[in-house]
């Protein structure tokens, strides 16, 4: 047991340089890292010898202690990613969470989004020294549909004025380009006109935080947190709801399935790996198209004798 336990820091130092030449966030690395740190503070035995039935354990302690079917799964996950690094590093040869099956979790739930006059109210909310920086921010979540990571990530030479669109680097180290509506592209160049400069002389980051870096993910959910928590005073339907900046990503591409997109393209815009993943915003046209049946049936003459 004692020798299991010299080797753990060790290989959650080899996990966390996997992870970063992989490209994973750092939201992402501390993620898994303390979820596997916590893993395996409960393994009495060697990694080589880690069986299925481990990791079962230690998700049936997780469930016990309060984790639902979203939080298991992001356990397994994290486990799953710890031993295919593992593997490529070549110190075990096999990867026993793959016989480990995934919770079911619902898939037909619609994302929270806004509509179009709330988002309008949260955008016109915006104000002070950084209002425009902080506007083009939320625009490009909201009408272009990027991550906060790649927000964040953003440089000045992602973003190609004489084509209008953005080249984004997204998840899985993928870059994919993103037309941009001519509004949004005056926004841009105006958040540029009134960047601060900025102490790197390496990169050039689209957005600057007060102190000339580069703007950090969690700086840009708080800014956002600020303006829905004064659009939930105003408007009843958002009291008590959870809203995030992601749900300004939710918004774009239930915006999108509206307007009639097709689900490739929007899996394109959005940055989605697997298709099935882009399929959850279509239930948000399947539940207009309820709602317009619904307003039909009132029409109906009841009585007929049938």
């Amino acid at each position: 047991m004692g020798q299991v336990y010299e080797y753990d820091d060790e290989y959650l130092e080899l996990f966390d340089s996997w992870m970063k030449d992989q490209g994973f966030t750092k939201r992402t690395q501390q993620a898994y890292l303390g979820d596997v740190r916590l893993f395996l503070s409960g393994i009495e035995k060697s990694l080589p010898t880690i069986e299925a039935i481990d990791i079962m354990r230690f998700l049936t302690k997780m469930r016990q202690g309060g984790a639902g079917d979203a939080a298991r799964n992001r356990y397994l996950s994290s486990i799953r990613t710890f031993f295919a690094a593992l593997i490529e590093l070549q110190i075990v040869q096999s990867n026993p969470s793959l016989n480990v099956k995934k919770s079911k979790v619902e898939k037909n739930q619609i994302p929270t989004f806004l509509s179009e006059q709330l988002l309008a109210v949260f955008l016109q909310s915006i104000e002070g020294k950084y209002q425009i920086r902080n506007v083009a921010m939320f625009l490009l979540m909201s009408y272009a549909g990027l991550r906060v990571s790649e927000l964040h990530r953003l440089n000045i030479a992602d973003f190609n004025r004489s084509t209008s669109t953005l080249q984004v680097f997204g998840k899985g180290r993928k870059w994919r380009v993103i037309p941009l509506p001519a509004e949004l592209v005056k926004v841009l160049n105006k958040a540029l006109m009134e960047r601060m400069d900025t102490r790197s002389s390496v990169e050039q980051p689209f957005f600057v935080s007060q102190f000339g870096r580069r703007i950090s993910v969690r700086m840009i959910q708080t800014i956002a947190e600020k303006y829905f928590e004064v659009l939930k005073k105003q408007y009843a339907e958002l009291q008590g709801k959870s809203i995030s900046s992601h749900k300004l990503r939710h918004t774009f591409a239930t915006m999108q399935v509206l307007a009639g997109t097709d689900i490739r393209t929007l899996q394109e815009l959005l940055g989605h790996a697997s298709i099935q993943t882009t399929q959850i915003y279509t239930h948000v046209g399947d539940k207009q198209k309820q709602d317009a049946m619904n307003r039909v049936s009132a029409f109906i003459p009841v009585g007929m004798g049938i």
